[in-house]
């Protein structure tokens, strides 16, 4: 067991020896990740030394040992981690100042292109109006009464011929009447004819007739 106190030791010690070779982010990441796996060991081979020395005569001073094992190797590994830390959180300071500086410059560039440029021509802010495209209003609204006098005169003109056709309707219809009556009446005339002429004609047999019988008597 003390075997093993003292591999973990050696390799906690030999890793917080390499610390100060950090270059990178990179470098940074893993160191951290391996100050992670040893802090696991360190705390795994503590537990394992608590269990041993629970079997011993001297608790107290095997776990003293114990105690003191860890905090030794905690101190290093914890060392390893803040410079590891550092090392990012400087890294992370020198990116941003270069950004920034890169920005300014960026800034800058562009502002001596704006300045070298020709200013443009002020834009006239009372501009000439432009003269109205479409008919001005006195031409809509001479447009507007001439077109009310068509639909007038057009109007006036369908309803006049609505009269003439009227009375021409009323004209043929008293025609046709009067045409009606004197077919009526000639027939009314030929009628009587007809009886007259027959009538007389009864008489004339009528007549005959007695002479003939005359003579018989």
């Amino acid at each position: 067991m003390k075997a093993r106190l003292v591999m973990i030791a050696l390799a906690v010690l030999s890793a917080a020896a390499q610390a100060q070779q950090v270059t990178s982010v990179e470098q940074a990441d893993a160191a951290l990740v391996k100050v992670a796996q040893d802090r696991e060991a360190v705390n795994a081979a503590f537990a394992e030394s608590e269990r041993v020395c629970n079997n011993k005569f001297f608790v107290n001073n095997c776990l003293d040992k114990a105690k003191e094992k860890r905090r030794v190797a905690l101190a290093a590994i914890r060392a390893r981690e803040v410079d590891a830390e550092h090392f990012k959180r400087v890294a992370s300071v020198a990116k941003r100042d270069a950004d920034l500086a890169e920005r300014a410059r960026k800034e800058q560039e562009d502002a001596a292109t704006r300045a070298a440029q020709a200013p443009r021509a002020p834009k006239e802010e009372h501009a000439a109006p432009k003269p109205p495209t479409g008919p001005r209003v006195a031409d809509r609204e001479a447009e507007f009464a001439a077109k009310q006098s068509r639909q007038a005169q057009q109007d006036a003109a369908g309803a006049a011929q609505r009269a003439a056709n009227v009375e021409a309707f009323a004209r043929k219809q008293e025609e046709s009447r009067r045409r009606q009556e004197i077919v009526a009446r000639k027939k009314a005339e030929n009628a009587e004819k007809a009886r007259l002429a027959a009538e007389k004609e009864a008489a004339a047999a009528k007549k005959a007739a007695a002479k003939q019988q005359a003579p018989a008597q």
